[in-house]
């Protein structure tokens, strides 16, 4: 039992603070308590990526509709999420600092294909599937050099700046935030602020560090569009709602 617990604490400490905290009792020991924090923050955020946009894919397959939601943002963040994955996994950094990206890539690409086929195109939709399997095969099988992905990493900023920034255009356009979920969104801005933290303790990689940072603050961005627009969608919904039995009324009168 006691092999057991000790190859389950390995997994979010290595062997010093192993032996610092359950062999010298040593609890007060800072470097090893940020290395706690930052493999136990990162095995959450990779938990929580598992349903970060499934409140997202729910409200589009409720309501059969991705009204409001820019597939160019979508695309774009997808290429972010997907460079970024496969630049990580290539690197060979610890999954606990990036396996939500291979949970976000899934889900996103799911996104992207039902706003193409609620878009009418059912053909697009799945041309668009097995074109991204393809991508990312040849990004993560070892078909592409690791210089390449650094300068595709370092691309990463300005993409992710450009979709997140064309979602709120769209937003402004709309005057609201249309199918985007609100849990999402705010997953997103938590989880990439706390990626900020375990980037610079687990891989110390300036260029991650550096794009997590800028995507917190395009997530901040959405974030507070949903907050702004919040009490107009109620409106909306309400002026919908009382046309509707407005014109109900109507025809039950000609009806009549």
């Amino acid at each position: 039992m006691t092999d057991y617990a000790k190859q389950f604490m390995l997994l979010l400490m290595n062997e010093k603070c192993y032996d610092n905290y359950f062999v010298d009792f040593d609890l007060l020991n800072v470097d090893c308590f940020k290395a706690l924090l930052s493999k136990g923050l990162g095995m959450g955020i990779i938990a929580g990526s598992v349903l970060v946009k499934v409140p997202q894919i729910s409200k589009i397959l409720a309501n059969k509709s991705a009204k409001g939601i820019n597939l160019f943002s979508v695309c774009l963040d997808l290429f972010a999420i997907t460079i970024h994955m496969s630049y990580s996994f290539v690197n060979g950094f610890p999954f606990s600092s990036w396996g939500d990206t291979s949970f976000l890539a899934l889900q996103t690409a799911i996104i992207a294909f039902l706003v193409l086929m609620y878009g009418g195109s059912s053909a697009a939709a799945f041309a668009f599937s097995a074109v991204y399997s393809t991508i990312t095969y040849v990004l993560m099988g070892g078909l592409t050099p690791l210089n390449y992905l650094l300068i595709a990493q370092g691309f990463n900023i300005p993409i992710i700046l450009l979709g997140k920034f064309s979602q709120a255009y769209t937003n402004y356009q709309n005057g609201s935030t249309g199918q985007l979920s609100a849990v999402t969104s705010f997953m997103l801005l938590a989880g990439s602020l706390a990626r900020i933290f375990t980037s610079i303790q687990e891989t110390g990689d300036q260029m991650m560090i550096i794009t997590y940072g800028f995507s917190s603050f395009a997530n901040a961005v959405i974030v507070l569009q949903l907050l702004y627009y919040w009490n107009a969608d109620k409106e909306k919904r309400a002026v919908g709602s009382s046309a509707s039995k407005k014109t109900a009324k109507v025809k039950a009168k000609k009806s009549d």
